[in-house]
């Protein structure tokens, strides 16, 4: 079977692919040379070692004559049936899936090149010319795919993020978020034959499209995903990567990178759309996507879709608020953030590292903890000012800490619920007994548990309104009922 690409003609055997670059120049790669396609097909096998160890196998001559004419890509094939998006169309790519996949990223991501030559490519002038860029190139066909109105609310879109938000690219620059990444991260190109998911394909012939913002690589995914009609697994993918990344300041410049993305996916189409060298099926498909791809361009920010909100889950050492928490925000696609993740990401130090401190001193003294909360409220706003709903972690153990979560949501005039957690005290000495033979982000000890109910100061400050007590004795499936009737859950129609 032959495949054609718009960079790319892939024979696809039974156990076998061979994949040869096209002798094309359009502008942003340039393939007319054998020497060319040879040194993309190099950097292609190393690269995707990173992510794909056991698929690339070397690249091979293609001769004629005696003579070297061409190179090819060898791989090994992959199972169809273990395609992401394969797997999405028969219902098969579920929450577990997609938090495989954001664990895998942010690995990758943490390993990555991070230095001054990559860092260059993630600051606003960079961004802005590979912008501009896509608009000059489909400048003559994209009134096939958008309205004039349409066209210029995109440009209008991405270009007032690049002037108006300056200080959040810089930021991201100057944290290191600006990684050698994958730079085409499609379902199509991620594959689960093992525990952790294989993924192939990543930009090969340009640095430029591959060094950037690792919240313009997993944005692919997330506009991917919502293309497919599921928003929900989009947002849980964003919540999920987040949290496995520690980054919630993705946020801020998550839409405008879903919109570029997009629009680099609808150009690559639709120029694939054009070929005359590619059959009438081929064009066809690609047409389609290349329609599917602007419109999701125009309409990246889901802001407007989406139902923001501030859930606080608090409660005493091991009364089931992070497992609470996490039902939350399962079933909203809602990022947590907790306070015992930020506080060892506030220490230097990974998230399951024990931190056996007496109560109340060390890594839980009192200014410390304030510290934790405020950074917590913080990386809550980034996540409500991009529209999108929140689930806080902490104990909220005293009136003024449930009070900055109250206050949080009034700034952003959205709803807010406390949601406490419940357990008689003999329960949670059990469940603490268990975590002690486990690796867990939470130092929760029974030897501190008395010092912490001793200072629990109850909720009487929160109005009956904003006010859900949960037993957390009883069954999963009743708990979540109970919450269901309670909070707002996915807007009808995001989800397929």
């Amino acid at each position: 079977m032959l495949v054609t690409t718009h960079l790319s003609v892939v024979r696809v055997d039974e156990h076998d692919v061979w994949k040869r670059k096209r002798p094309l120049d359009l502008g942003f790669v340039d393939f007319r040379t054998v020497e060319a396609r040879k040194a993309a097909c190099e950097a292609e096998v190393e690269l995707n070692a990173r992510l794909a160890p056991d698929v690339y196998l070397g690249i091979v001559p293609i001769e004629e004559n005696g003579a070297i004419v061409d190179w090819a890509v060898h791989m090994r094939r992959l199972p169809d049936a273990r395609r992401a998006d394969v797997m999405l169309a028969r219902g098969d790519l579920g929450h577990a899936a997609i938090e495989r996949i954001a664990a895998t990223l942010a690995v990758f991501h943490a390993h990555a090149r991070s230095d001054a030559e990559t860092a260059r490519f993630g600051t606003r002038d960079a961004v802005a010319f590979n912008v501009e860029e896509n608009f000059r190139q489909t400048e003559g066909f994209i009134g096939e795919y958008l309205s004039g109105d349409q066209a210029r609310e995109l440009r209008a879109y991405q270009r007032g993020v690049l002037r108006d938000r300056e200080a959040a690219f810089d930021e991201r620059v100057r944290r290191g978020r600006v990684r050698d990444g994958h730079g085409d991260l499609r379902l199509e190109h991620v594959y689960f034959e093992h525990p952790r998911p294989t993924i192939i394909d990543c930009i090969e012939f340009s640095d430029r499209f591959r060094f950037a913002d690792v919240c313009a690589d997993v944005a692919f995914l997330s506009m991917d995903l919502a293309a497919q009609g599921r928003v929900d697994l989009a947002e849980l993918f964003l919540a999920r990567y987040a949290r496995a990344s520690n980054d919630y300041d993705l946020y801020e410049l998550v839409d405008f990178y879903e919109s570029y993305r997009a629009t680099v996916r609808g150009k690559v189409a639709a120029i694939l759309a054009r070929d005359p060298s590619a059959d009438d099926a081929t064009r066809a498909r690609a047409a389609r996507e290349a329609r599917r791809s602007f419109a999701l361009a125009v309409a990246a920010d889901r802001s407007t879709a989406l139902r923001p909100s501030v859930v606080a889950v608090g409660g005493l050492i091991a009364s089931g608020k992070s497992t609470v928490a996490e039902l939350v925000a399962s079933d909203t696609s809602a990022p947590i953030l907790d306070a015992d993740r930020t506080r060892k990401s506030m220490l230097g130090v990974a998230p399951t590292l024990p931190l056996p401190e007496k109560a109340w001193t060390g890594a839980y003294a009192p200014a410390l903890t304030e510290r934790v909360y405020a950074e917590v409220m913080r990386r809550a706003d980034v996540v409500l000012r991009s529209g999108r709903p929140v689930v806080l972690d902490a104990s909220f153990r005293s009136p003024a800490l449930r009070r900055a979560a109250r206050d949080l949501a009034a700034r952003h005039r959205v709803p807010f619920r406390f949601v406490e957690c419940r357990a008689p005290a003999e329960v949670c000495r059990e469940r603490l007994a268990g975590r002690a033979r486990e690796e867990t982000v939470s130092d929760g000890r029974d030897e501190i548990w008395d010092a912490f109910a001793a200072r629990w100061e109850p909720a009487t400050d929160v109005p009956a309104s904003e006010h859900i007590v949960l037993d957390t004795t009883r069954a999963e499936g009743e708990t979540l009922a109970n919450l269901r009737a309670r909070l707002d859950g996915w807007p009808l129609g995001l989800a397929g």
